[in-house]
């Protein structure tokens, strides 16, 4: 029995072996790997959820008011913002510290530090709630933004906040950015007979 093991490791080495040898003369050294399979541009659109939070652009049809939002709030953000978005065990306040950019200590919030209101839509719902980032709908989505932005005194009570009324809101802090100059915030995108990074031409 114990010389039967002994032939058949030493059968299956050589094998292994002789499989390994001969694998990469088989191979074209052309051949194209068989990795995956095309991807529509439906499915792709599931997962480009993408905000160009400047203008809007990318924002998803829906709408939320702030009652809406206080009652999503309540139910999904509040264990880990605390009551009224003021604090929570997790995160700290939500609301409050505009204008307080330019001093020490700075309050940060959506309300005060945010340039462009798009971004705690695009935030909140890629992100949010913490243990189910995604799980809410626009509308749930738009209903919080526009319930974090009324505890800002940023929109009135009866606001409905949509794609259109978020790219139209001007945010306190959004001009006072210091616009970055350095030389690789100009760099064009290349992929193919690129200059060299150092290139006056």
């Amino acid at each position: 029995m114990h010389n039967l093991a002994k032939t058949i490791i030493a059968v299956t080495a050589a094998g292994i072996l002789g499989a390994c040898a001969t694998s990469g003369t088989q191979k074209s050294a052309t051949e194209v790997p068989k990795l995956g399979k095309p991807i529509s541009e439906q499915t792709v659109a599931l997962w480009n959820i993408d905000v160009r939070t400047k203008d809007g652009v990318g924002l998803p049809g829906g709408s939320g008011t702030v009652a809406q939002g206080k009652a999503v709030y309540e139910k999904q953000c509040a264990s880990c913002h605390g009551p009224d978005a003021k604090g929570g065990p997790v995160f700290g306040t939500m609301v409050g510290g505009i204008g307080s950019m330019t001093q020490s200590p700075r309050i940060l919030t959506p309300g005060s530090m945010y340039p462009y209101a798009a971004i705690l839509f695009d935030y909140t719902r890629r992100a949010m709630p913490m243990n189910a980032p995604q799980s809410m709908t626009n509308n749930e989505v738009y209903a919080v933004t526009a319930y974090i932005y009324n505890l800002n005194g940023l929109i009135p009570n009866d606001a409905v906040v949509d794609a259109k009324y978020l790219a139209a809101m001007k945010m306190p802090n959004r001009d006072a950015f210091i616009q970055d100059t350095r030389p690789d915030v100009k760099a064009e995108r290349c992929m193919s007979n690129c200059k060299p990074v150092n290139s006056k031409l």
